[in-house]
């Protein structure tokens, strides 16, 4: 692919961070890593990026935060699936999964 890792189709970010945080709660850059881990060091979310999305996954009520103590004893936001966020990841999923099979078909046409 052109471009660097980091590039991603727009709107992915928001699913992801969904996903992410389906598997347990965690802090932004537990996101981040999480993130970069599950996809083999394919994608790697910028900072900026992450932190708007996590703030505007919080306005639309997908996501809820409080502040932990993190393994290394220091202080951070903890950011949760909410149960209208689990239902928004799936409708996201849904969606993805209909365009990635709508771009493969169109990719294995001969």
């Amino acid at each position: 692919m052109a471009g660097s890792k980091s590039d991603m189709i727009k709107g992915t970010l928001d699913m992801l961070i969904l996903k992410t945080l389906s598997l347990e709660p965690m802090h932004g850059w537990g996101v981040c890593e999480r993130i970069q881990e599950i996809s083999r060091d394919e994608l790697k979310v910028n900072q900026g990026s992450l932190y708007a999305s996590l703030h505007r996954l919080t306005r639309e009520g997908w996501i809820r935060s409080d502040w932990r103590v993190t393994e290394n004893n220091r202080r951070a936001r903890y950011y949760a699936l909410t149960k209208a966020g689990k239902k928004q990841l799936g409708i996201e999923t849904d969606r993805w999964l209909r365009l990635s099979a709508a771009v493969h078909d169109i990719l294995v046409t001969t």
